[in-house]
């Protein structure tokens, strides 16, 4: 499918966050230095719930494709905009932009229906414990993964093909330091009631669909708690579920903080960098300082390089 105009742009222009060159080196640095820590964080996450055999459970199993999902989601925009500061430009192919929306979209809903999966894993291990291993099996876990796939690979499809009848005539630049569905669309000359329709009836539908399951899931996990005799018994319940709530606000806070802010670019930018980059940042510190069984993991992972079984 060709785009809707006759004089096919080639690129756009990532204004990114400062034109001074001084502070170019500094951004390099700490972008860099952050998502080394996203991709190493969630990467020992993963590797300690596939080495330890007592994290092979339904809360871990989503655990790790939430990690895989973070890496995936900061791999979208951070390495081209490290490589736009080192080759000192600010360009972006169309392609290349329809590319970054496509896979922003996926990545990021699929974290929002993860979330809303871990919520219901809770939901079922507080409310119903006696039956917990019957209803989270691995057969249904699977397949809650593979529906949220799908379902998303459809969306970010859709949302791409829309964007593709656009006619973008004089204004090229981004005021982000990558391609956003929602920015692309006010640039664009050519009527965009279809494309817009089409974009919130999704945000309303994928996102506030999975949050409205969240809210269900914690209001019925805090009546249960609320039952429970023993404080003993009531923290840890509550300790079962405190990290993913963490998370869960974390997220839905900086996401509402980018739409409130939208109007205003240079708060935008700030919150658009803490769903994007700094999120998945916490992500792996919130589970892991919280999480015992998991500490225990990542304590095995480092016994199995560094120490050598005796014979």
């Amino acid at each position: 499918m060709e785009p809707g105009n006759d004089t096919q742009i080639s690129e756009f222009l990532l204004l990114g966050f400062s034109e001074d060159p001084e502070l170019q080196p500094l951004i390099f640095g700490l972008f860099l230095s952050m998502y080394l820590i996203i991709v190493l964080g969630n990467l020992l996450i993963i590797l300690a719930i596939t080495s330890d055999s007592h994290l092979h459970t339904p809360m871990y199993f989503f655990l790790s494709n939430l990690s895989f999902l973070d890496i995936c989601f900061t791999s979208t925009t951070i390495p081209k905009m490290l490589w736009n500061i080192q080759m000192k430009s600010k360009s972006i192919t169309y392609g290349g932009c329809v590319t970054q929306i496509y896979f922003l979209i996926l990545f990021a809903v699929l974290d929002i229906f993860l979330l809303t999966v871990m919520a219901y894993d809770r939901f079922v291990a507080i409310c119903h414990p006696l039956h917990y291993t019957v209803i989270m099996n691995p057969r249904l876990c699977g397949l809650l993964v593979l529906m949220s796939w799908i379902i998303n690979i459809l969306n970010s499809l859709l949302q791409s093909l829309m964007m593709l009848r656009l006619s973008f005539c004089t204004n090229f630049e981004i005021p982000h330091f990558f391609c956003e569905l929602n920015h692309m669309v006010q640039l664009a000359c050519s009527d965009t009631f279809l494309n817009n329709i089409v974009m919130y009836f999704a945000a309303v539908l994928l996102g506030g669909g999975p949050f409205a399951g969240i809210i269900y899931s914690y209001s019925k996990i805090v009546s249960s708690i609320r039952r429970i005799s023993s404080a003993q018994g009531k923290y840890k319940a509550f300790s079962t579920c405190a990290s993913h709530l963490s998370v869960v606000s974390l997220f839905y806070c900086t996401m509402l903080g980018v739409y409130l802010s939208s109007a205003a670019t240079h708060s935008a930018h700030s919150t658009s960098v803490m769903y994007t980059v700094v999120t998945p940042m916490l992500n792996p510190f919130i589970y892991s300082l919280r999480n015992k069984e998991l500490k225990k993991g990542l304590k095995m992972l480092f016994g199995k390089e560094t120490i050598k079984p005796s014979y």
